[in-house]
């Protein structure tokens, strides 16, 4: 979901909700694993953005890393 948003894709209202809700637990576990960075963005004039940003950024992360284990599976499985 994290592409279509960057490609200007519309959406349904559930599917924006799932997406808030999502970026929202993020936001918490973010906040609970680094409570430094969360002070340090807390209360700049563009902390929304600066959160949306880093999600952007570990949602391609993780998006990679399940390709890359879908390919070793792949792998293993031929090879198996």
């Amino acid at each position: 979901m994290v592409k279509a948003l960057r490609e200007g894709t519309s959406f349904n209202q559930r599917e924006v909700i799932d997406l808030l809700v999502e970026f929202s637990g993020f936001k918490d576990r973010v906040q609970k694993k680094f409570k430094d960075l969360s002070r340090e963005l807390e209360g700049k004039p563009n902390e929304h953005e600066l959160w949306v940003n880093l999600y952007l950024v570990s949602a391609d992360y993780a998006e990679e890393m399940a390709i890359k284990r879908q390919k070793q599976e792949a792998l293993i499985q031929k090879v198996s």
